[in-house]
């Protein structure tokens, strides 16, 4: 990875899963390792590639990864991304796509907005970066931030000239229909056969 980043400069190296070993190794003990040396299996490689070595091209995603570690190991979560932000840098993180795998992602969405690194782990790593809040400066550059500066893609200038778009419409619908229920059947509706 190291000289395929150095060759290539111009390219961005998106690391999925962040390198993380996942269904190959117990969750439990890979947080045991973590706690007593500080290193998760490849993922702690993938930190030392930009830490060590500057590499301003590689980053570290998540989806799986985290789905995974928030069910199992929400400590080894918490340690894993602590890590990532605090030896790649926040902007050196991203949101992986791959989390639909597991239904709707909201559930992960949440997890993350709830989560933070434990007080004791920060303080024993020597990390200064603290996850936040649910709306964090951190948790938006993951969520998204540093993915549409990676594609380029202009947040504010897309939404600039947006004033109405279909789920407003749609909450105004619900709002002019009142609390009561419609009983209306939304989508494809199966009609029983005589």
């Amino acid at each position: 990875m190291r000289k395929a980043a150095r060759d290539w400069p111009q390219l961005n190296f998106v690391i999925y899963h962040g390198a993380l070993r996942m269904f190959l190794e117990d969750p439990q003990y890979t947080l045991e390792t973590f706690e007593k040396t500080g290193r998760i299996e490849w993922t702690t490689d993938v930190c030392e590639l930009v830490s060590k070595h500057g590499l301003k091209n590689v980053y570290a995603e998540l989806g799986t990864t985290f789905a995974t570690c928030a069910v199992s190991s929400p400590r080894l979560a918490g340690g894993m991304i602590g890590q990532f932000v605090n030896t790649m840098g926040a902007e050196r993180v991203v949101w992986g796509t791959d989390s639909v795998w597991y239904g709707s992602p909201q559930w992960q969405i949440e997890a993350l907005r709830r989560l933070e690194v434990p007080e004791d782990m920060m303080k024993k790593m020597g990390w200064k970066t603290r996850l936040g809040g649910a709306d964090s400066r951190v948790k938006r550059m993951i969520f998204g931030e540093n993915s549409a500066r990676l594609y380029q893609y202009k947040i504010q200038a897309e939404y600039r000239d947006l004033t109405r778009d279909q789920i407003a419409l749609m909450k105004d619908r619900y709002e002019e229909e009142g609390v009561e229920r419609n009983n209306v059947a939304y989508g494809y509706v199966h009609r029983r056969s005589a």
